[in-house]
């Protein structure tokens, strides 16, 4: 199926026909507290069915999907208030941006779209911390899935070792999150988590695995869409932890400093790549399975 990609000079909307599938939001207008950094939102199956949630009043960072990342070194890369040793969630003033410097490709056809891009992240008084190349790519594989691949290699431009981490290395149990995170619709919550090894809830917080996919009803219609998400197997700590939760709400992130930090020395890059179908309907354990093997698939063209 042939894609349309437009560009509003904010954000990149991607559309099948008349239905706009996913929009990505290049320079965000949020306040400094919630990290401004690029996001998709809103997302949709072929259905016309949104999978997605903006600006919760429960965590106002949580954007769509968005790579998202709480504890790099001393600063926030997710929004909101730190965690700390000893000291819990605490407002550090240290809540940085990932800026928009350049799309370096934009292209859409009968392939598919594909979008490289970069990046700038800088901290909230100012300072230049990482660089960063991103890449995705968007196809449609059937009538009833779609794909969303990505991409990203940040770079420690500090004269410093950043230490990655999450709530969790800094002692919050099962708090692991960070990495490419997705929110979904109020009404997900609930929602059934398939994996390789069968299907729950809530207790699959920080499962191993190379996919992960989530299952929910929509309101006011008897519909539901699924979610999986893959892993690279070269990706840090690989194969990932999954940060999951179906109660308060729906979330999923492959988390690859859930309990285990990475020391970036200057000038290391950490490279993360990922990708999520987009499934009308609920797939099941099986059909899960099937989608994350033709995601990992397209994230391998992604390169």
């Amino acid at each position: 199926m042939t894609l349309q990609l437009d560009d509003n000079g904010t954000a990149l909307s991607i559309t099948e026909g008349d239905l706009e599938l996913l929009r990505y939001v290049y320079r965000p207008d949020n306040d400094q507290f919630e990290s401004p950094r690029p996001y998709f939102e809103p997302l949709r199956d072929l259905a016309g069915h949104q999978v997605s949630l903006y600006r919760p009043h429960d965590h106002v960072w949580h954007k769509g999907i968005a790579l998202s990342l709480p504890n790099a070194g001393p600063e926030n890369f997710w929004g909101g208030r730190t965690f700390r040793r000893g000291k819990g969630y605490v407002d550090e003033k240290n809540d940085g941006a990932m800026v928009h410097r350049e799309f370096t490709e934009l292209t859409a056809g009968e392939g598919g779209v594909k979008v490289a891009e970069r990046l700038d992240w800088v901290t909230e008084d100012g300072r230049h911390f990482f660089a960063e190349q991103r890449a995705f790519a968007v196809t449609v594989l059937a009538d009833d899935t779609w794909v969303l691949s990505f991409s990203t290699a940040f770079t420690n431009d500090t004269q410093d070792t950043v230490i990655m981490g999450s709530p969790t290395t800094e002692g919050r149990e099962n708090a692991g999150y960070g990495g490419f995170f997705w929110r979904g619709p109020r009404s997900f919550t609930e929602g059934r988590v398939y994996t390789a090894d069968g299907e729950g809830g809530d207790e699959l917080m920080g499962v191993r695995g190379d996919w992960l996919a989530f299952r929910g009803a929509h309101d006011s219609v008897d519909a539901h869409s699924t979610l999986v998400f893959t892993d690279h197997p070269e990706n840090p700590g690989a194969p990932v932890k999954w940060f999951v939760r179906s109660t308060p709400f729906a979330a999923v992130c492959p988390a690859p400093f859930f309990d285990t930090e990475l020391p970036m020395a200057p000038g290391d890059t950490v490279t993360l790549r990922h990708a999520v179908a987009v499934v009308n309907g609920d797939t099941g354990t099986e059909g899960a399975a099937k989608a994350a093997e033709l995601a990992a698939a397209e994230l391998a063209r992604l390169g």
